[in-house]
């Protein structure tokens, strides 16, 4: 299928981008250069622009009640929602359409082309570039887990430009399909709507697709790739050996060919290092799935207990400060006392407390 973006590509920023290109041999990037500049931009306006117009003309007196720190966290999450709704509908769209995706052999599948595939993952390389940019400027407020998981996720777009895996782009794309839910949760919290029964029906989702697309889509499709991957280790594309005159006599190529391995050439390969880093980044991404999942659903729970559970929770929380002031009480024998003044305790993750940045979008 051919890439479909809506704005064809711009000269001026191929040609800008060709020495990058050609250094680090991403030959497919200026093709897309423009979808992902586009994109990013598209995201960051509306982060600065559309996100606090729109959020202080329908939430007035929430969003206006918000310290900076959390309005940044409020315009980041409608990024999120937005990115993460258009995207999955773009790559189901090319999942469900593509027939040259879904004829990929193995060959195909690490060092074929397509425009389509490649559009998805042009426009979720300047979403995660600005992540990134985003993230590495507060990294304060998002943390380092978000910081390792924009890296990774913009390493693994990227390398896709070489052509490499370009056929897995819609497929690991698909872990966004819990993010609007991850996000619709977030707001809950920030509209007085925690333990509601729309944060109670959303969370099921969120659990749901969560599990269902990141842990078990996620780790199929991480299985897979890795699989093709470790296939393809130092090897050469038949489609090389064909064009060798001596070695070529009677091979017969598939016809899909002519379109799908345009790229390749006789230094297509897939060496040790790329294989390493991608598979390495790849399982980064997953680690963070599972570490993130079983922090989502302690989170959700805490939303969702009882008021006898609650006051029990802050009944032994209590208990364990009084104690700590016991340790530290004093007696006339030991000499003049001064008042302990005890610092108010912070909520945690386990306690109930959204964090700054739930999992990534």
């Amino acid at each position: 299928m051919k890439d479909f973006f809506i704005i064809p590509p711009s000269r001026v920023l191929s040609r800008a981008v060709q020495p990058l290109a050609d250094y680090f041999s991403l030959p497919t990037l200026p093709l897309h250069i423009h979808e992902i500049v586009i994109m990013a931009s598209f995201y960051h306006f509306v982060a600065v622009v559309i996100s606090p117009l729109v959020s202080h003309i329908v939430f007035p007196g929430k969003y206006e009640a918000l310290s900076p720190t959390k309005k940044l966290s409020w315009d980041v999450h409608v990024v999120s929602f937005i990115q993460s709704s258009l995207i999955n509908i773009l790559a189901i769209y090319v999942l469900f359409n593509d027939q040259e995706v879904k004829d990929m052999d193995l060959e195909e599948r690490l060092w074929g082309y397509d425009g389509a595939a490649a559009m998805i993952q042009a426009c979720a390389a300047g979403y995660f570039l600005w992540d990134l940019i985003m993230t590495a400027s507060n990294v304060r407020v998002f943390g380092v887990g978000m910081l390792a998981h924009a890296i990774c996720a913009l390493l693994v777009y990227s390398i896709g430009f070489r052509p490499f895996v370009n056929y897995y782009s819609c497929n690991f794309i698909l872990w966004e399909l819990s993010s609007p839910f991850l996000n619709i949760h977030w707001f809950c919290d920030k509209l007085g709507a925690t333990g509601g029964k729309v944060q109670l029906y959303n969370g099921f989702i969120l659990i749901g697709t969560f599990f269902s697309c990141r842990l078990v889509w996620g780790t199929l499709n991480s299985y897979w790739v890795a699989k093709d991957i470790l296939a393809g280790l130092n090897a050469t594309p038949t489609v090389i050996t064909a064009l060798a005159a001596k070695e070529g006599a009677g091979v017969v190529l598939p016809a899909s060919y002519a379109q799908t391995m345009i790229y390749v050439n006789e230094n297509t390969t897939v060496p040790l290092w790329l294989a390493s880093v991608y598979i390495a980044a790849n399982l980064t991404l997953n680690s963070l799935n599972f570490y993130w999942f079983f922090k989502m659903i302690d989170a959700i729970r805490k939303r969702f207990d009882t008021p006898g559970e609650k006051v029990k929770a802050k009944e032994e929380i209590e208990a364990k400060d009084k104690t700590s002031v016991a340790k530290g009480a004093t007696t006339a024998l030991d000499g003049p006392t001064t008042e302990l003044k005890m610092r108010p305790r912070r909520g945690t993750l386990l306690d109930g407390e959204e964090p700054e940045q739930p999992p990534p979008t």
